[in-house]
């Protein structure tokens, strides 16, 4: 299909077909961290056409919520309050910066010489694992309706077909309140009162060094995640965007949107590889219907009963979905080294993967006056140092 020559009305309808592939996710990552859903939307609306503007409208890519800052930003809001956390979140932004201009400067290479996959496999796997424990006290709130969300959310993965196949997360959580509101008593006051239309609550940062330090470390995984987006976009569109406009401007487009969303008080955002999905399915690669996406993404945001129904989800139908959701995110960088043919045989790679998974399952914490760094941040900092130090064996 040339998706250049689709009408108007059949663009519109893909890019909000587009939208709730990455609804689920989108919504669910401030569910969990305290932060407003709505405004969530808002941020991955407006990160998305940063990310357009910046890569001069060339590249279909949907930015939503990132999965890998869930619980830094659950551990940095005990710590540093939620204002300051937000600037944790702004200063994921530099990063990015920082990758980009790598990239320009060194190209891809310098970037696979300092997140090799045996870096990246485990910081992956950290990201769902450092999280089960919290999927699993949701969920034991309501078993039955964690399970039925749960289950539900198989059948589609295994089951579905088209679209529905990439939105197992989105008909777990319908599947799942729905079975709350037949069968359990669910406080819908909250939606009775909202406005129907309403700004996004928008929360602004307290600038804190600390929590800037605390967050960094953990963008090296959406970083590389980006980078891999962006090379299957290039295969499902059928051009190169690596060289056109080029990854440094993916890099700081992702960089400029993840600054926005945290200056607003949403979470950090990342490429989502479903909306990839579904454009390998519709065989619709304009970037065009991306941004309608993302504009719809903005006006469901100001729709003010549309949060408040979201917040009332009961917290053990979102249990339910995270035990599938975590162990998946785990399987991705198990199948990352697989995939990438890692040999853990070598005395150097299981040095490196082991110190990183201890490090961030173990609950290891680098304390310096009132600064500390914990969780998947140091656990990556210690895989990137363990590459970079150890020496290279022999074949």
């Amino acid at each position: 299909m040339d998706s250049n020559n689709l009408s108007p009305l059949r663009k519109g309808v893909v890019g909000i077909q587009f939208l709730f592939v990455a609804f689920g996710a989108t919504v669910l990552v401030p569910l969990l961290v305290g932060l407003d859903p709505s405004t969530a939307l808002f941020t991955a609306g407006i990160g998305t056409l940063i990310f357009h503007l910046v890569t001069k409208g060339k590249v279909p890519i949907f930015l939503g919520s990132s999965f890998a800052f869930i619980a830094p930003i659950i551990k940095a809001t005990e710590l540093y309050g939620l204002p300051g956390t937000l600037s944790g979140m702004m200063g994921v932004a530099l990063v990015y910066f920082l990758m980009s201009a790598l990239v320009k400067w060194q190209g891809i290479r310098f970037i696979d010489r300092l997140f090799p996959p045996i870096v990246i496999g485990p910081v992956i796997m950290l990201i769902g694992l450092s999280l089960a424990g919290t999927g699993v006290n949701m969920a034991k709130d309501n078993w039955i309706l964690a399970l039925l969300s749960l289950i539900t959310a198989i059948l589609v993965s295994i089951r579905a077909r088209g679209l529905f196949k990439l939105i197992p997360i989105f008909c777990g959580i319908i599947v799942g309140y729905v079975a709350a509101l037949l069968f359990f008593d669910v406080d819908l006051s909250g939606v009775r009162d909202a406005a129907w239309f309403s700004l996004p609550p928008f929360t602004f940062p307290a600038f804190s060094w600390e929590p800037i330090l605390y967050m960094m470390p953990v963008a090296i995984a959406p970083v590389i995640e980006h980078i891999g987006d962006v090379y299957v976009v290039n295969t499902v569109a059928k051009k190169d965007f690596v060289k056109d406009p080029g990854l440094h401007r993916t890099l700081l487009g992702d960089g400029l949107a993840c600054f926005v969303a945290g200056f607003l008080g949403g979470p950090p955002v990342t490429t989502y590889s479903e909306v990839t999905g579904a454009m390998s399915l519709t065989k619709v690669t304009n970037p065009q219907v991306i941004r309608i996406a993302a504009v719809t993404a903005i006006i469901f945001s100001v729709i003010g009963k549309v949060s408040a129904l979201l917040r009332s989800i009961p917290s053990a139908v979102l249990g339910g979905i995270m035990l599938l959701l975590f162990g998946t995110i785990a399987c991705a960088g198990v199948t990352n080294l697989i995939n990438c043919a890692v040999d853990l045989s070598r005395t150097r790679n299981i040095i490196i993967f082991s110190l990183t998974l201890t490090v961030g399952i173990g609950g290891a914490v680098l304390t310096w006056g009132n600064f500390s760094l914990s969780g998947i941040g140091l656990a990556a900092i210690v895989g990137v140092l363990l590459n970079l130090l150890l020496p290279q064996e022999k074949a």
